[in-house]
């Protein structure tokens, strides 16, 4: 069996016990007292971890292998989730997110691997098929959230531990090690993967849109459940099918179109076209007062989204060194883990203090100067 196709079905188990709980985690906090800034919070907790151990992680599995790091990874999850089966009080679901977050972290693990099994031709393919498990994760986990959480709130945290349980024994037995172990390499720490961005700018350039992309969708994915249902009326159930929905869109984009639109126009081109996608996206939420037109917004968000990541994350690993991937990508990571320490917290403030719709017409507005940013910056780099 192909490694890219083992990757791909860990990426997706493990990624769909994720999308089984997203849309479900604001009610599950708010069921224990939280607020919209709460449940921000919440997400930062998760995403703050990322920021600190996405590095960690990458350079670990440049001297170790990528096998061992995903291995860890998978059963962080599935004590993340059975850590919120299990929690009574928000204390308790905060520290099961921090675990989450911790072992949620080596995503460029996953990238990386794919780095070390592609050439850097099929790279964005490669990276776009990681984006695929997401959206796909994204279509079936939520509906399957949705259902599980009819028996008990706690039902779809049973679940998907379990499920992060029987991917870590699988991923154990039938995922290779897609590079020979060396634990004398030496691979670039945080500040030294950064020193190394510095010197080069258009390397620099697309991890600074990774951060502003990545916080302007995470404060729409923190409020998007509550400002539904108080727009809309909406159950933890019917948001569920929505985020499939986004989840679609994305597996289409990401496992079939991006591949095809890198080799038309290039990433520099696409990278722009799909940033002002996700700012279209997200400044057409809170206009829309009927199911059809949110669905419209969702698309073009979503699709922007699909365009957007695995570009950028495929120009990072080709401006990184071949033994560099874990360490370059971990930072990229990291930067993304940061915009989802800030978007959260960002959007949950706007929400209870100037109204539902602030969140998305901020993030729209953010989206259109890094848009202009990347016009610019990905034309004149080099």
């Amino acid at each position: 069996m192909s490694p890219l196709v083992v990757i791909f079905v860990t990426v997706f188990i493990d990624l769909l016990g994720f999308g089984i709980i997203i849309p479900l985690l604001p009610f599950y906090a708010e069921s224990l007292g939280a607020s919209a800034f709460m449940i921000g919070l919440l997400g930062t907790s998760f995403s703050l971890m990322q920021f600190l151990f996405s590095p960690i992680w990458g350079r670990w599995s440049d001297r170790v292998g990528r096998k061992p790091i995903i291995l860890v990874g998978l059963m962080g999850s599935c004590l993340s989730y059975l850590g919120m089966a299990l929690a009574t009080s928000l204390p308790l679901l905060f520290a099961a997110r921090i675990v989450g977050g911790i072992a949620g972290a080596n995503i460029p693990t996953a990238q990386a691997y794919i780095a070390d099994v592609t050439t850097p031709e099929n790279r964005a393919r490669g990276m776009g098929m990681v984006g695929a498990a997401f959206g796909l994760g994204f279509i079936f986990g939520p509906a399957i959230g949705g259902i599980l959480s009819r028996v008990s709130p706690e039902t779809p945290m049973w679940f998907a531990s379990a499920l992060c349980l029987a991917n870590c024994i699988a991923a154990w037995f039938l995922l290779p090690e897609s590079r020979a172990v060396n634990p004398s390499t030496r691979s670039l720490g945080r500040m030294e993967a950064f020193r190394h961005a510095m010197s080069r700018p258009t390397l620099l350039l697309c991890l600074g849109l990774f951060f502003l992309v990545t916080l302007a969708f995470s404060g729409f994915e923190a409020t998007f459940a509550i400002f539904s249902e108080a727009r809309f009326g909406f159950t933890a159930s019917t948001i569920g099918f929505l985020f499939a929905f986004i989840g679609v869109v994305l597996a289409l984009v990401q496992g079939v179109l991006v591949h095809k639109a890198v080799k038309m126009v290039g990433e520099r081109r696409l990278i722009p076209l799909a940033i002002g996608a996700v700012a279209i996206g997200l400044g057409l939420v809170p206009f829309a007062w009927s199911v059809p037109t949110l669905l419209v917004a969702l698309g073009v968000l979503a699709a922007g989204m699909g365009f957007n990541s695995p570009s950028i994350t495929a120009m990072v690993s080709k401006l990184a060194d071949t033994d560099d991937q874990g360490g370059i990508l971990g930072l990229a990571q990291s930067l993304s883990s940061l915009g989802r320490v800030v978007g959260p917290a960002w959007g949950g403030y706007l929400y209870d203090t100037y109204g539902m719709s602030m969140p998305y017409v901020s993030a729209a507005m953010l989206m259109l100067i890094a848009c202009a940013i990347s016009v610019v910056g990905l034309r004149r780099t080099a």
